[in-house]
């Protein structure tokens, strides 16, 4: 066996005992976070919640958006759940947290900017009508609070991220699932 040969499989050996010791000490760590709750400083996990922990009865149906975790949950009449990456306002002070519900649901929302968007962006356009670059996405809820909705989005990048003024958007396809799903009157809570 030449030196050069010798030298590569000894490398060889080096990295598996390398790789099989790391994966030996690792292994603790990876059983604690298990055990472990999620953080705020582990914003890709999210925890799940329960919809008895918030509400006395399905009704017709329960949506909690976590802010925190940029998670919808949407509860259907039977029970069945199913969950969704969001994104979520900019900054506290556009958050808007509490129990509300489904009022209207527009299947081509158009949108205007409200007063404290233009206040804060002036050059923002004051009408958009339904379309590609309409900011609602092809799916709109309105909650019972003046100008915050669920919706979907044509902007994809903003999904797992704080980018919104308040409102709470999905991904259009993922709109459009929760948006047939969900009859006015379904309950909802934004933590």
């Amino acid at each position: 066996m030449s030196e050069q040969s010798s030298k590569l499989i000894y490398r060889r050996r080096f990295l598996v005992a390398a790789t099989g010791g790391a994966i030996a000490l690792a292994a603790p760590s990876i059983l604690r976070a298990q055990e472990a709750t999620p953080t705020s400083r582990n914003i890709s996990s999210f925890r799940t919640h329960e919809w008895q922990d918030h509400f006395d009865a399905l009704g017709k149906g329960i949506i909690i958006s976590d802010t925190t975790t940029k998670v919808l949950q949407h509860w259907t009449t039977d029970g069945e759940m199913r969950i969704y990456p969001t994104s979520v306002p900019l900054s506290d002070e556009l958050t808007r947290r509490g129990y509300t519900e489904i009022v209207f649901k527009d299947d081509k929302p158009d949108w205007a900017p409200t007063p404290s968007m233009i206040k804060r962006d002036p050059s923002l356009p004051r009408y958009m009508p339904p379309g590609p670059d309409n900011p609602l996405g092809i799916r709109a809820m309105h909650l019972t609070w003046q100008y915050y909705r669920i919706h979907g989005t044509n902007d994809t990048r903003k999904i797992g991220r704080k980018s919104s003024n308040g409102c709470i958007g999905l991904f259009n396809e993922h709109i459009v699932e929760v948006f047939d799903r969900t009859p006015v009157g379904t309950q909802v809570k934004l933590i």
